[in-house]
């Protein structure tokens, strides 16, 4: 009976951890392929909540990179002025949109910014993210404890390695490639 108790418990201790990663998983579709994301909600609680709010409500699809910087990171998120599909889609003002919510705080942690991370855009504010987040191709430690890291990609990363480069100085993309859809695994 004891054996039958701990198997039992067991069983749904290891259920419950799979439906809290599968909880934190999000699939990232672009036209070379799927892309895996693993999010931290542990350390970015809030910024984790808003990128799979919007993720989940397609408020993402068709949004493109606009800035792409080669060796650097890939750019996205400003559902404003970045939705190819929206009549507001205006590529010269792509990047200094966001969402109708409220900006969120900094939600600074020890993650290093290495390649995959995710991390949220900003102005100079601190406090100025809102939809916008981009992913490193490598490492960039100069932004460690600058911005806040929320996410990293666990597969795929080939994929987000082939997404089309900008201006090797402004990192703006003519032509650029778009999410396909993001959403909860």
């Amino acid at each position: 009976m004891k054996k039958f108790i701990y198997l039992f418990i067991l069983f749904f201790s290891l259920l419950n951890t799979h439906s809290t990663a599968r909880e934190n998983t999000m699939i990232l579709k672009l036209k070379y392929g799927e892309v895996e994301i693993e999010l931290y909600p542990e350390k970015a609680p809030n910024h984790v909540k808003r990128f799979k709010k919007l993720s989940d409500e397609g408020r993402y699809d068709s949004v493109i990179f606009h800035r792409v910087i080669d060796g650097f990171m890939a750019q996205t998120g400003d559902i404003k002025f970045g939705n190819s599909s929206s009549p507001d889609f205006n590529l010269s003002l792509a990047g200094t949109g966001g969402s109708e919510l409220p900006d969120l705080k900094a939600e600074f942690s020890d993650i290093a910014h290495t390649r995959g991370i995710l991390s949220a855009a900003r102005s100079s504010d601190p406090n100025s993210a809102n939809s916008q987040f981009f992913i490193c191709f490598q490492s960039a430690p100069h932004l460690d404890r600058q911005y806040s890291a929320f996410g990293k990609v666990i597969k795929g990363m080939e994929f987000v390695d082939m997404i089309k480069k900008g201006n090797p100085n402004s990192g703006s993309v003519s032509e650029p490639d778009k999410i396909i859809s993001l959403r909860s695994k």
